[in-house]
């Protein structure tokens, strides 16, 4: 089974332009996401698709793999069928696609390993991480997207909304009756996959939830889920980033 992971990365960003290219301990965001990416068991290839120059010749330099591609990308998932049919004419063919966040310089090689290793069932269609909520707060809060699954780990459903509901106990208790888990941002497709659902168009229930995962369980695709006990650190503010620096650079390993 060969592996292509793509980091789609865009200088744009409405809350912190140009966060791709923030520098993190004397290497940029960008950089730090490749280097994990690139560690992890099972990857054949790792490749930045972005639409900026600044952010290609950065990759550039630090001898990573970059590919330009258009601006008018609604969302990763298109960015990534982008790459997969460039290099599919320069005859590079993948079996599977891992779509990498560009904003988690923290993400572990194991992570991405675990998604791979989902394959090995061909009931699979899409695989992505959850961790476990144990506070309340989080349950409630409508922007961290809850998942519950079946018996085989398949999603069954993705809400903003606090699922399941425990029945006759106070929702403060809820995350010690029953497990309840967070959706973590990453995903990897079949290619074969990865090139039907950027054909359909939105579902009412991704369009009442605003959660383009639903799009694909409307249309009958399988999304296997494993659980991680570790849920990363994403960049969305310049504040982000100020506590992930004091984070990385108090604590060399990392």
């Amino acid at each position: 089974m060969k592996v292509l992971g793509i980091i789609p990365s865009r200088y744009a960003s409405t809350r912190f332009p140009g966060k791709a290219l923030a520098d993190i301990c004397g290497k940029t965001m960008v950089q730090r996401v490749y280097e994990q990416a690139k560690t992890a068991a099972g990857v054949e290839m790792v490749m930045v698709a972005t639409d900026d120059e600044r952010i290609a010749r950065n990759v550039e330099s630090f001898g990573g793999r970059v590919m330009l591609t258009s601006s008018n990308h609604a969302n990763g998932t298109s960015r990534c069928l982008e790459v997969v049919e460039k290099l599919e004419k320069q005859g590079r063919t993948f079996d599977v696609v891992i779509n990498i966040q560009g904003d988690e310089p923290l993400i572990k090689p194991e992570q991405i390993g675990r998604l791979v290793a989902l394959f090995q069932d061909e009931k699979t269609d899409i695989a992505t991480l959850i961790h476990p909520i144990e506070k309340a707060d989080e349950l409630m809060n409508p922007n961290v997207v809850k998942v519950v699954t079946g018996v085989q780990k398949q999603a069954l459903y993705f809400s903003r909304q606090a699922i399941p509901f425990v029945r006759g106990e106070k929702t403060e208790n809820w995350p010690g009756k029953t497990e309840v888990y967070k959706h973590l941002g990453i995903y990897a497709y079949r290619t074969s996959v990865l090139k039907k659902i950027v054909l359909l168009s939105p579902g009412r229930l991704e369009q009442a939830e605003s959660l383009e995962q639903l799009r694909w369980l409307e249309n009958g695709f399988v999304i296997k889920a494993d659980i991680t006990d570790y849920e990363g650190f994403g960049v969305d503010t310049p504040e982000d980033l100020a506590k992930l620096i004091n984070k990385i650079c108090n604590e060399p390993h990392l």
